[in-house]
């Protein structure tokens, strides 16, 4: 069975509008994904997060529509009472890496994908760029 890994805001991002230099790695990941041979996981927050900003760069009709179809594509996990709790509390500077960080520990996923991997310190999973991911998978 494939291992899950949970994908950050910032990489969904990169593919959604293109954004160079991270789409290639982004773009690459979310083929593994659509294929079926690695599991992609976000919290409800990456939700809220993408129509905000897309709405702005679309239309909010567009904006559902594009998350519609990344919907079929990944696992949507919860932020509950607990998680927001052990956010709040675990010392991190950006609250939302907090939230999407308990979120992925909560549920057992060994890997988290950003692109922000210095706002994650001394992490007890591991937190990686998509590149960086892309090239462990390759050589394992």
């Amino acid at each position: 069975m494939k291992r899950a890994v949970f994908v950050d805001t910032d990489i969904i991002l990169d593919l959604l509008t293109r954004r160079e230099p991270f789409y290639p790695a982004a773009a690459q990941l979310f083929s593994l994904v659509e294929r079926g041979e690695q599991k992609a996981c976000v919290s409800a927050l990456t939700f809220a997060n993408l129509f905000y900003i897309l709405r702005k760069e679309l239309s909010a009709p567009k904006a559902v529509d594009v998350l519609k179809k990344l919907r079929q594509l990944v696992t949507v996990l919860p932020v509950d009472d607990r998680i927001v709790a052990l956010a709040l509390d675990g010392g991190f500077t950006d609250f939302e890496d907090a939230l999407q960080y308990q979120t992925a520990l909560s549920k057992g996923i060994a890997c988290l994908i950003t692109r922000n991997t210095k706002d994650y310190r001394k992490p007890v999973i591991t937190v990686c760029t998509a590149e960086e991911f892309l090239a462990r998978r390759a050589s394992s």
